[in-house]
């Protein structure tokens, strides 16, 4: 090797970055400093305060109970009819938003009659706000709305369908008609987004359409599936404004969700039974989201790789 080759090789190897200035740094920590504090004060702070009313008996005495206000709220009647319901609320309605958004995003994929009318349909819920949506809900499924004179004129019963077993159902309805537009343009986008080469040999070694989607299309949509999943999860959760707009504080016992048992408590002061249902909560969406990551990258692995 000629010696300036060598010498520039051994510049190489010994190179090393230049260490940022202190200047560089203090404004580093400058610029981040509003947001690292409005974090500390509107986020972490909180955090460890909800974490201490959970236990103690009270913020005056402020005796350490430890998980006695977790037993308490465990017991409670009122938090077990909501945490029932808001389970089978999600367990419902968050498989409906994924599945039906991504067979609608399929279909949107071929060419259909009315395609721009059907996408429209679906996203014009997300332009309207939510006490609009309350009020069409009334208008339809009030006790002497819309679908019960229809029911009438077939010599039917009418139904209270907010005081009814039937109620979950309405506002599964609601919860699809208002999420399903957005989950089907991420799937759509996700769709696009697919190598075309990998679908055209697919065609070429005669995979049937079953087999296309199985195994190449849902391991490509397994993070956007994830994504959905998770972005469903959350707003079945938010559903508590069209039910509290709809049925106020203390609905039928099928709507009574975990969003109501935290507003009343929250009404009665009571900080700890408050606090310990919030980290109850929170636990519960970080095990079921982990699970979800756990097994998008069990299914995606192949494809990443």
């Amino acid at each position: 090797m000629p010696k300036e080759q060598q010498v520039a090789a051994e510049q190489q190897l010994t190179y090393k970055k230049p260490k940022r200035s202190r200047k560089d740094r203090k404004n580093a920590i400058l610029y981040l400093s509003p947001s690292l504090l409005g974090v500390m004060i509107f986020f972490i702070i909180p955090f460890f305060v909800v974490i201490y009313y959970s236990m103690v008996d009270n913020p005056i005495n402020s005796e350490f109970v430890f998980l006695d206000n977790f037993k308490n709220i465990i017991q409670n009647s009122s938090f077990q009819q909501a945490a029932k319901n808001t389970a089978t609320f999600s367990l419902v309605a968050v498989p409906l938003a994924v599945v039906l958004s991504l067979i609608m995003a399929m279909l949107l994929e071929q060419n259909i009659p009315m395609k721009s009318q059907f996408r429209t349909f679906f996203l014009s819920p997300m332009m309207v706000p939510v006490a609009s949506v309350v009020l069409i809900w009334r208008v339809l499924f009030d006790y002497h709305g819309v679908i019960n004179e229809f029911i009438k004129l077939l010599n039917g019963t009418p139904i209270d369908w907010f005081k009814s077993s039937y109620s979950q159902i309405v506002i599964v309805i609601l919860f699809l008609w208002k999420n399903l537009g957005y989950n089907m343009i991420l799937f759509m986008a996700a769709l696009n987004a697919i190598p075309k080469d990998v679908l055209e040999v697919a065609t070429l070694e005669s995979a049937s359409p079953f087999q296309t989607f199985w195994y190449i299309k849902i391991r490509y949509l397994s993070s956007t599936i994830l994504f959905v999943a998770i972005l469903s999860l959350i707003n079945s959760f938010k559903v508590f404004r069209e039910v509290y707009l709809l049925t106020g504080d203390y609905p039928y016992d099928t709507l009574y969700m975990l969003q109501h048992f935290m507003n009343n408590t929250f009404r009665s002061l009571d900080y700890q039974k408050l606090s310990a249902g919030a980290i109850l909560m929170a636990l519960v969406m970080v095990v079921v989201i982990g699970i979800l990551f756990i097994i998008e990258d069990k299914f995606g692995k192949d494809v990443e790789g």
